[in-house]
């Protein structure tokens, strides 16, 4: 499916120069003269390198069709991650390395998105939040605010991230996977 670059956006999966790449960063810029364009970061999903493109405003590029499947996170293994389909029963093993840093938020029976290009898994999308447990953190310090200092905390799936003071271990919160920040403790 052809797009015009205008339409580019981060997550994206485009088809270009026989590969295929996500889309990491865009920035539509408008010189005062000359023509508009968009800059493009993209990450091949083959080849693991990274290119910066400048695309003109008029110029069409091949989005990737993709089939998005709903799966449920079983368990994994040394070297592969295995996730069942609800609707079929199917069982699909990924790679971890293809999954990469992403692997370390599953938990057993999360629903996941998987996209497909040619029945071949491309890339995992977690949900937007999950629900995680503070294995541990350090104790706050007397006299801070809560408004404008965080201190560091260990989820117990070993992801290191930024909490409020008034978190403690063992805590239960909701982290946003997108930008792995706290949202709101439970």
């Amino acid at each position: 499916m052809k797009i015009i670059a205008t339409e580019i956006r981060v997550g994206m999966i485009l088809e270009y120069k026989n590969d295929l790449w996500e889309v990491l960063k865009t920035n539509h810029v408008k010189p005062g003269k000359g023509g508009a364009f968009a800059q493009v970061e993209m990450k091949s999903l083959n080849k693991n390198t990274k290119i910066n493109e400048r695309f003109r405003s008029s110029e069409t590029i091949e989005k990737a069709s993709l089939e998005e499947i709903k799966l449920n996170y079983l368990y994994s293994d040394d070297s592969d991650y295995y996730f069942i389909n609800p609707k079929t029963f199917d069982q699909i093993n990924i790679k971890k390395i293809l999954i990469g840093e992403k692997g370390k938020m599953l938990s057993e029976n999360l629903e996941v998105t998987i996209n497909f290009h040619n029945d071949v898994p491309l890339n995992l999308i977690l949900p937007n939040q999950i629900t995680c447990k503070i294995e541990s953190t350090d104790a706050a310090l007397k006299g801070q605010t809560v408004s404008s200092s965080y201190k560091p905390a260990r989820l117990e799936n070993g992801v290191n991230i930024q909490v409020p003071p008034f978190i403690e271990s063992g805590d239960r919160i909701i982290l946003d996977t997108r930008t792995m920040e706290y949202i709101k403790k439970i």
